[in-house]
């Protein structure tokens, strides 16, 4: 199953505080915000996803702990994308600079830039045309690196800021490029 889509934008205008506050007392349910107002519900992942996206999230985690260049982030956060949009993605990155720049009520609530990097990865109940989608919003709103990881067909969709998405196919590893300097997902625990 995929993102349930729900518009209340005809009826009900609900500010960045609001939608904060609608995610914290519904705290089971996964919701994001798309730039004109709807809100989509997000499924819960099955126990196979979640073990993957905990070790992706582990390798950023030890990675940013050991190079201190930025703030790593799980898929529990959710970032207001300068055209309104409120995006959580399964793992994400913000350089140091970035998040010092925020006050102390931004980084407690939903802050309000885009992340530097980003990871998707696509289950079998995720919708790959949504999660592209997604993946271009990030990076029209400042994203330098994103990678899509299609779990069922396991290519790998990297966006970079500027360039044509490229596709590879069953890589053992991905680079972080310039953006996470010597930075290297191991996917043998992912694939």
């Amino acid at each position: 199953m995929d993102a349930l889509i729900i518009n209340f934008a005809p009826v009900l205008q609900i500010t960045d505080e609001q939608f904060f506050q609608l995610c914290q007392i519904n705290e089971l349910i996964r919701f994001e915000r798309n730039a004109d107002g709807t809100l989509l519900l997000m499924p819960l992942v099955g126990g196979l996803t979640s073990n993957r996206n905990a070790n992706l999230t582990a390798q950023l985690g030890m990675w940013n702990r050991d190079e201190l260049l930025g703030i790593a982030f799980g898929s529990s956060v959710g970032f207001i994308l300068p055209n309104g949009a409120v995006r959580s993605s399964n793992a994400s990155w913000l350089k140091r600079d970035r998040w010092d720049s925020l006050t102390q009520e931004q980084k407690e609530g939903f802050p309000p830039l885009c992340p530097d990097f980003i990871v998707e990865l696509r289950s079998d109940s995720d919708c790959l045309k949504r999660l592209q989608n997604k993946m271009q919003e990030y990076r029209d709103n400042g994203a330098r690196l994103g990678w899509l990881i299609d779990l069922e067909t396991r290519q790998v969709k990297i966006y970079r800021s500027g360039r044509d998405v490229e596709v590879l196919q069953s890589p053992a590893s991905l680079s972080g490029e310039d953006v996470l300097p010597e930075f290297v997902l191991n996917l043998k625990h992912i694939w």
